[in-house]
């Protein structure tokens, strides 16, 4: 049973989410929410496994309270930020902030469902070419993302020559069986170096190692 917080700060959009939750034998809604402050008590209380982050809220927005969420408990809840549009600028802060990723308000209930269990595995739920297309748009706003050159940054410091190619290669977009094909890698082989580049650079899924990816300007924004 996963369970799973639900933060937005319309009543109706809630009760939305909550209905399509409570039809699912697998998934359970822990609580709801209606500010960032009152998510990071509830996250606190609750425990949930996944959260449903809305970004615009009035007074703490999802973005400080996925931060402060993550900072509080590294290991707790994963967050799936929901946002209006699928450009929308604060979705890179959100990922930056520590986000598994995120998904449109207007996704089909499938969508939404599938992410929720995706997220809930440990899985980044952004496929790849949007992850790029997300933080070539909007990486050169974030001040924090400038990052510093590839040796200097310890996240890297200790990955193998293989291992940075294919961190390097998993910001370009490349999903792991486009990695094995052109690597000529056998794709369980890519799998585990996937594992041990989040285990090295200290992060929880693939969204994270990419932003460490442009943090130590491996890649750079288009």
């Amino acid at each position: 049973m996963t369970t799973v917080l639900i933060v937005d700060d319309q009543p109706m959009q809630r009760f939305g989410f909550r209905m399509l939750l409570e039809s699912q034998d697998d998934l359970r809604v822990a609580g709801e929410a209606g500010t960032g402050t009152e998510a990071v008590r509830l996250a606190a209380e609750l425990t949930p496994d996944v959260v449903l982050m809305d970004i615009r809220m009035p007074g703490m927005d999802g973005i400080e309270a996925t931060r402060r969420i993550i900072a509080s408990d590294p290991e707790g809840p994963r967050i799936l930020i929901l946002t209006t549009f699928d450009m929308d600028e604060y979705a890179y802060a959100g990922l930056r902030a520590g986000a598994s990723g995120f998904l449109i308000k207007d996704a089909l209930p499938e969508e939404l469902l599938a992410g929720i269990r995706a997220v809930a595995a440990g899985d980044a739920i952004v496929a790849p070419s949007l992850t790029r297309r997300l933080l070539d748009a909007y990486v050169h706003h974030l001040p924090a993302a400038a990052g510093t050159a590839p040796a200097a940054d310890p996240r890297i410091a200790s990955l193998t020559d293989r291992e940075r190619e294919i961190l390097t290669v998993i910001a370009q977009g490349w999903s792991n069986a486009e990695i094995a094909e052109r690597l000529h890698l056998a794709e369980s082989t890519v799998k585990t170096h996937v594992s041990r580049i989040l285990a090295k650079t200290g992060v929880r899924d693939r969204v994270q190692a990419v932003i460490v990816a442009y943090d130590a300007k491996l890649v750079e924004p288009a």
